[in-house]
């Protein structure tokens, strides 16, 4: 998928979304798989990255949201990622089977031990 494709499907007010947007915008890399998951098995991992985020303390951003808004989704969903040009965040999107629509988004800040 093109930037300009994926900056109309980041227009979202959730806080992921833009900061998803604006790291595209600087110049972060993305990647849109073309293979799909089902939305609970990606709830459940998700779920599990919640838990995991919380309890080490790691900033995220809509990751919660990701999860409630999976776990209600009952179509296909194609992964995609968004990596900062300066490493500091990485986004997952989570959209449509035919990559029409955002369904979530989630970042989660990358630590440098």
């Amino acid at each position: 998928m093109e930037r300009g494709p994926l900056e109309r499907l980041l227009v979202g007010k959730d806080d992921a979304s833009v900061a998803a947007l604006a790291a595209l915008r600087s110049g972060g890399s993305h990647v849109i798989w073309d293979r799909t998951a089902s939305p609970e098995s990606l709830a459940h991992i998700y779920g599990h990255r919640l838990e995991h985020t919380c309890r080490k303390g790691i900033e995220t951003t809509s990751l919660e949201r990701t999860v409630e808004l999976l776990g209600r989704h009952r179509q296909p969903v194609r992964l995609g990622l968004i990596k900062a040009a300066d490493g500091s965040w990485v986004f997952m999107l989570f959209l449509a089977e035919d990559g029409s629509s955002l369904i979530a988004c989630t970042g989660v800040r990358q630590t440098h031990d």
